[in-house]
């Protein structure tokens, strides 16, 4: 037994000490019972010595997968030469590295005259400080979201988040298709959303003063996977020019490659006055940031100001995965791929009820499950007579996605759920997933949509223990006779 590895008791007695000495607020650990010890690129091993499949990925922060060498190597390159770990906001070679590093990668428009606001190592605080910056610079103080927005956890952040209510913020539709918010979805849903908030933002009667900004997600992620159009994004960006509303455009989770460009603002050519950056940015340790143009920077000394805000190790890692992802071109590597396994997600959709919906854009992939016995709603009609495709939606079947994350994991991988009512199973997997570890992670989750479909109602919300038909459906080709060992070795 390697020195890491813990008996099959010992690793219950952890699971089993976690629930009782944590809050009642853990999250991710409520829905993955294990206890990782090693890991590397797209593969976790627990304690037990099983080994996973990877594609929650940090909730996104790990753009090269765990452990990636050139991570590590910039890690100890900071412990060998005696740097300071931590120095608040001081200058550093590091963090002028880092900033060197990220001001390359951005769109022209903004790399030409942008300010950076080192924050908090958390997407949170970014959030938090776009918000303090937008109110400083426009002195006004009513903020646009978008419903089904998630920003982060804090009080400032929440208030922009779709599921909470304050005065200060108002909330606008965020088109997509399967679910639109006016039953018909494509360009024409997007128009109507458009119009909706020019309507809100020039009627007097609204209700909603002129805002300080505007802040939205190109991709929504936790509200399920939902691109924004690129279309509508270049509409909201023309719509704020011409109110000089600032635009704050959140790229936490989408940043860094995830969508199939290193900024998925770059998909619709739009250039934001200010961007939320952290996950990945941090090469898997903390690290938040705010870009915005310069003639924004309106702060006084110590306007917004954090203890943890001079993070070297995480500048180090940083600035290692954006060069890494930059030079190797993972953002395209992302977008091939992904759209190689949105394509034969769809497939395995003709074949499953239960799945009402695949979608995202890169390698950030959702599939919404439905339930598989309803009839779809009466949007249906709706949207056939707007010239909709596809039908109206089904209601979200949340205890079918729970099944299906199990079944998942007993299969060997870890995939997260979201959407409006955690209907959505989630893929993030690492930007460095190789074409034949994403068959493996196609083949496990098919299995596993096919365990949960075969499964009597009953037993979804408890988990599948017969397992289907062992996982006899494939979404990805055969492996070859004699290939199955050294190439399922090599998945991992």
């Amino acid at each position: 037994m390697r020195e890491a590895e813990v008996p099959l008791v010992a690793q219950e007695g952890i699971l089993r000490r976690q629930s009782a000495r944590e809050s009642a607020a853990r999250t991710y650990a409520r829905a993955l019972p294990i206890v990782p010890v090693r890991a590397r690129g797209l593969t976790i091993e627990g304690a037990d010595g099983s080994r996973y499949l990877d594609c929650l990925s940090g909730a996104g922060s790990l753009a090269l997968g765990h452990n990636h060498p050139v991570v590590l190597e910039a890690i100890r390159r900071v412990l060998d030469s005696g740097a300071p770990l931590h120095v608040l906001d001081l200058a550093t070679p590091v963090k002028d590295a880092f900033t060197t590093e990220l001001f390359r990668t951005l769109p022209p428009g903004l790399a030409d005259h942008a300010r950076v606001q080192f924050c908090g190592p958390a997407g949170t605080d970014a959030v938090e400080a776009a918000l303090k910056l937008a109110r400083a610079a426009t002195r006004r103080t009513e903020i646009v979201a978008f419903s089904g927005a998630y920003h982060g956890m804090t009080a400032g952040a929440l208030e922009t988040s779709g599921g909470a209510s304050d005065v200060r913020v108002a909330r606008l539709p965020y088109p997509q298709d399967y679910r639109c918010p006016f039953g018909i979805g494509g360009e024409r849903g997007a128009e109507l959303a458009a119009r909706w908030t020019e309507s809100l933002l020039d009627d007097p009667k609204s209700g909603v003063p002129s805002p300080a900004g505007m802040i939205v997600e190109p991709v929504q992620g936790e509200g399920g996977v939902i691109p924004a159009r690129d279309d509508w994004m270049r509409r909201m960006r023309d719509i704020t020019a011409a109110r000089s509303i600032p635009l704050i455009v959140d790229e936490v989770q989408t940043g860094v490659g995830r969508t199939g460009a290193f900024w998925a603002v770059e998909h619709s050519g739009i250039t934001p006055d200010v961007m939320v950056l952290s996950k990945a940015i941090g090469g898997s340790l903390p690290l938040a940031v705010v870009v915005y143009r310069d003639d924004l920077d309106v702060w006084q000394p110590g306007a917004h100001a954090g203890t943890f805000r001079g993070n070297q190790l995480a500048m180090a890692a940083g600035a290692a995965t954006l060069a890494y992802v930059r030079e190797n071109r993972l953002a395209e590597h992302a977008a091939r791929l992904g759209a190689r396994m949105l394509a034969q997600l769809r497939s395995l959709a003709a074949d499953f009820p239960c799945i009402g919906d695949v979608r995202g854009r890169g390698l950030m992939i959702g599939v919404e499950l439905v339930d598989p016995e309803e009839r779809p709603e009466s949007a249906a009609e709706a949207a056939a007579a707007a010239g909709a495709t596809g039908g109206g939606p089904r209601h979200a079947a949340p205890e079918v996605a729970v099944a299906v994350q199990r079944e998942c994991l007993r299969r060997g991988l870890i995939v997260e759920l979201g959407g409006r009512h955690s209907g959505v199973v989630r893929l993030l997997p690492p930007l460095t997933i190789t074409d034949e570890q994403a068959n493996a992670v196609l083949d496990r989750l098919s299995d596993a949509v096919e365990a949960v479909a075969e499964a009597p109602t009953g037993l979804r919300s408890r988990g599948v223990e017969h397992g289907g038909r062992g996982g006899s459906r494939r979404v990805s080709p055969r492996r070859a006779p004699g290939e199955s060992a050294g190439r399922a070795e090599r998945a991992e």
